[in-house]
């Protein structure tokens, strides 16, 4: 068996200095290891902090936050359903990244990088499951205060509807005879639109600047959705951060999430081939040209302690027609099986977790968290890698913490419910390689934060 709890523990220590001490600012980043903070943390950008060294969040608080953005994830699930077009040596750089706040929906994880010249600060949602960057720009209505100002950059520019990136872009909007800029309008959310100027800019994340890089540039907002300080797309397609960074990061990026308990802690984002894990297993990555930002795999089967549930290998065939499969997300909060699946997941799991059992928010299956030690693990198999779930990534606890739930759901019953989607919190813990230039998706155990 191809147990992941057999792999090599990668300990990574991503935040600040481990010096003691009244002085140290634990909220300081450096040039090396620039960090950022959870929405909620200690040192959030987004919310202010009546003192330096505020008391950790009430875990209440904190679950509670936790349960209302899985409450969101069938409107991420649609939105990703709905992504279909008809387009189809070597650096390292690491990144901390840390979840971001229940209000952005579907944005769950930040990541700090620079934009322009002189560079500006920006935390941006990570989004694997989405292309084009996208920032609000000075003078944007319905954005936040934070924005881009792309006047007191030197290297920024507006891209002119005759280049070819221009016709990349969903929602374009271009006159018909003669120039002009490159427009375009997008939903996201599925509650939330904003219209843009294609740009271009330096990207900078530490060290690294990619020079001249294809952004949107935000100028209206409607909807709640939008996440305030934009969004850094690290799907597949050809306006993505890998797309757009040539040879710099060879199509190589991973990431490892936080634990869902941290409050202090960020993990890491690491770019280009160099410093990821040397001994990792792998499954093949699978294209959808119609689907061509999404990062699909080939799910086989699911085991619920020592029972492999039945599925029909239909459910789980990919299908680049219908867009059925299953994919790896960041941006969904608890993985989502299409109906079948699910009911055959959750109803062996019931069976071997045995006494009364309840319901809480998006959560159908809880029991008393006394009887969390009988709880079995859920195995995800894929081709050429068994994923055993930490109790930590299969399980979520009631706010008084008197209930663990199974920490998954059915997907939204939409008209196209054929998609399962891995999500981030079965993912906490874990260093996820994705290597586009070798078609393949790596995981390995690693304390993230």
């Amino acid at each position: 068996m191809k147990y992941l709890a057999t792999a090599a523990l990668f300990l990574t220590f991503l935040l600040f200095s481990t010096t003691a001490g009244a002085s140290h600012d634990p909220c300081a980043s450096s040039k090396s290891d620039l960090s950022v903070i959870h929405i909620y943390g200690k040192c959030s950008p987004f919310t202010p902090q009546t003192n330096p060294a505020p008391a950790p969040a009430a875990a209440s608080s904190w679950l509670n936050t936790i349960l209302n953005m899985a409450s969101k994830d069938p409107q991420r699930v649609a939105y990703l359903s709905s992504l279909v077009t008809a387009k189809k040596a070597t650096k390292a750089t690491s990144i901390p990244i840390a979840s971001g706040q229940n209000v952005l929906n579907v944005g769950n994880f930040i990541v700090r990088a620079k934009i322009g010249t002189p560079a500006q600060l920006l935390f941006m949602v990570l989004d694997t499951s989405n292309d084009v960057a996208w920032v609000p720009c000075s003078g944007c209505t319905g954005c936040s205060s934070t924005v881009f100002s792309p006047n007191t950059s030197t290297s920024y520019a507006a891209s002119d509807c005759s280049l070819p990136e221009c016709t990349q872009v969903r929602g374009l909007s271009c006159p018909t005879t003669g120039a002009g800029a490159c427009l375009f309008n997008q939903s996201y959310g599925g509650d939330s639109s904003f219209s843009a100027t294609l740009s271009h800019d330096s990207l900078t994340f530490g060290p690294d600047v990619v020079p001249n890089y294809a952004f949107g540039c935000i100028n209206a907002v409607s909807g709640g959705s939008i996440p305030p300080q934009g969004l850094l797309g690290l799907g597949r397609g050809s306006l993505s951060l890998l797309s757009q960074s040539g040879s710099l990061y060879s199509g190589v990026f991973s990431y490892c999430l936080p634990s869902f308990r941290s409050y202090y802690f960020s993990g890491s984002l690491k770019l280009g081939p160099v410093g990821q894990p040397k001994s990792i297993r792998t499954t093949p990555l699978l294209k959808n040209p119609r689907r061509s930002s999404l990062y699909y795999v080939n799910l086989t089967g699911i085991t619920v302690g020592k029972v492999r549930i039945p599925i029909a290998p239909e459910l789980l065939a990919f299908d680049p027609t219908t867009g059925a499969g299953t994919i790896i997300d960041s941006g969904t909060v608890i993985t989502r099986f299409i109906l079948p699946i699910y009911t055959a997941l959750r109803d062996e799991f019931r069976n071997q977790v045995k006494g009364p059992l309840s319901s809480l928010g998006a959560f159908d299956t809880c029991f008393a968290a006394t009887n969390e030690d009988v709880a079995p693990p859920v195995t995800f198999h894929f081709q050429g890698l068994d994923l055993v779930l930490p109790l930590e990534n299969s399980l979520i606890h009631s706010s008084s913490g008197s209930l663990a739930c199974l920490a998954m759901a059915a997907a939204p019953n939409n008209v196209n419910s054929v998609l399962n989607v891995i999500a981030n919190l079965q993912q906490q813990n874990l260093r996820i390689l994705f290597d586009t230039a070798n078609s393949r998706l790596g995981i390995a155990r690693e304390l993230c934060n």
